[in-house]
């Protein structure tokens, strides 16, 4: 049988029986070569034996194995190609064993678990919760708000050329940073122009009054030959105006005397008061014109630092502050802390007033704290610098009867859980007075000595069970 031709079952051995396996055998008898015909016979077998196995299973559904024999002409080798079929009730048989034998397993498992001895359940406590407690201790309580600000100069001006020149002379302290005295010079401005007007107005002035006295005595005479009626009411007349024009004439030039000393006292620059200068832009041989600003400076014998403060922290301060008036308000002490070169010091500061509005955005009002001589401290402590930025420490009023707990001592609505005897709960309402950061500051029905819990207890009960951290681990 040559390669490409069947050497098993035909399209005929498809349909299984004898007929199938008869054609089959035929062919093979029919090939050339006796080794095909050798396995093309036993393929015959096989068929026959598989046909006669089926009979008994008309009308399933069934294939046949089907072997094509080919021999390559290239490299002399025979391939078979096996098509398999599969018997749904072969593999049903095949895996019904394996699943019966796991169903009895697990049937056997629960009826062990199910009629087995079982161990007695026994009744457990309710836990116990372990909590922190604390001595109450109600008393005197000063309120501290708590503030923050920068350090600001009370006074703050500028060096303004009064007149217009050439710089001849600057001030070595007449840089940023530099101190300074009151009445220092700080800048002078060239003299020459305004010494020689000055002398231009005592000339004039002197003019002035030589002319004013030479019309009084005219005036004078004419008033006496006037009083003979030598002379007309006329005559007398002029002499009186020329008179008056001579008095004005007098005043103007001594007007303009005075302002020319002015100008000249202008062309020095002193300092109006002890102070620091902020920044300048001037030095010598400049030239400058009057109103020009030279320089910025600032006072150093008071600072002052703004400090905003909720509308609801002023209860704790005294009223005077807010009511402001011309009386003296009452002092209120504060402490300024700031960090300085790596650390942290505090200057005392008083709170003297308030800007006296409030900001209707954020709700605030500021407080206004002055220090006084900021730049003579005393010790290691440094000067308090302008635009340093302070942490500020204000001491309002005192309230009697105010208990001071940890936040997490206030339970939901407003309640303080007191362990009485037998270690258990009682509950208290108290008032909140201020909550600041961690601390709740209340009033109420608490005693002294009384142990509060400073625990959160979740669905806690009123006559509850504790165990005080100081007789349980916490």
């Amino acid at each position: 049988m040559g390669p490409g031709q069947w050497s098993g079952l035909g399209p005929m051995a498809l349909h299984g029986g004898r007929r199938g396996a008869s054609l089959a055998a035929r062919r093979l008898e029919t090939g050339r070569d006796a080794r095909y015909r050798r396995r093309g016979s036993r393929s015959v077998r096989r068929v026959a034996a598989h046909a006669r196995h089926r009979r008994g299973f008309r009308g399933a559904k069934h294939s046949l194995c089907c072997t094509r024999t080919t021999r390559s002409s290239t490299w002399g080798r025979t391939e078979r190609h096996t098509a398999v079929g599969h018997n749904p009730l072969r593999m049903f048989r095949r895996y019904l064993g394996p699943i019966l034998m796991v169903a009895a397993g697990l049937a056997l498992a629960i009826l062990i678990y199910a009629t087995g001895p079982r161990p007695e359940r026994q009744a457990r406590a309710p836990a116990v919760p372990v909590v922190r407690t604390m001595e109450a201790a109600a008393g005197p309580v000063r309120m501290i708000v708590g503030a923050h600000g920068t350090v600001l100069p009370k006074t703050e001006s500028n060096l303004v050329a009064e007149v217009s020149g050439r710089v001849v002379r600057v001030s070595s302290a007449l840089v940023s940073g530099g101190f300074f005295a009151e009445g220092e010079l700080l800048v002078e401005i060239e003299r020459v122009d305004y010494e020689a007007v000055l002398e231009q107005s005592r000339a004039r002035l002197a003019s002035a009054r030589s002319e004013l006295a030479i019309a009084e005595r005219e005036y004078r005479r004419q008033r006496e030959l006037s009083e003979t009626q030598s002379v007309s009411e006329s005559r007398l007349d002029e002499s009186l105006n020329r008179l008056e024009a001579a008095r004005a004439s007098a005043r103007a030039a001594t007007a303009r005397l005075a302002r020319a000393e002015r100008d000249l006292e202008r062309t020095r620059l002193t300092a109006p008061y002890d102070g620091r200068v902020r920044s300048e832009r001037v030095d010598t041989g400049q030239f400058v014109t009057r109103g020009e600003a030279l320089a910025k400076l600032y006072s150093t014998d008071l600072a002052e630092v703004r400090l905003p403060i909720a509308d609801q922290d002023l209860a704790w301060l005294p009223v005077s502050l807010a009511r402001g008036g011309t009386s003296q308000p009452d002092t209120v002490e504060a402490l300024l802390r700031g960090e300085f070169a790596g650390q942290w010091h505090e200057w005392p500061a008083k709170v003297l007033r308030t800007e006296g509005e409030l900001d209707p955005v954020t709700r605030v009002v500021n407080l206004i704290a002055q220090v006084e001589n900021p730049y003579e401290a005393e010790g290691d402590t440094p000067p308090l610098t302008v635009g340093l930025f302070v942490e500020a420490e204000i001491y309002g009023n005192e309230v009697e009867g105010v208990q001071v707990l940890p936040r997490s001592a206030l339970q939901a609505g407003n309640r303080v859980y007191v362990i009485g005897p037998e270690n258990r709960l009682s509950f208290r309402n108290v008032e909140v007075l201020r909550i600041t950061g961690e601390t709740v500051y209340v009033q109420g029905d608490i005693r002294p000595g009384e142990s509060i819990c400073v625990s959160a207890l979740d669905n806690a009960l009123e006559g509850q069970t504790v165990l005080p951290s100081a007789t349980g681990s916490p």
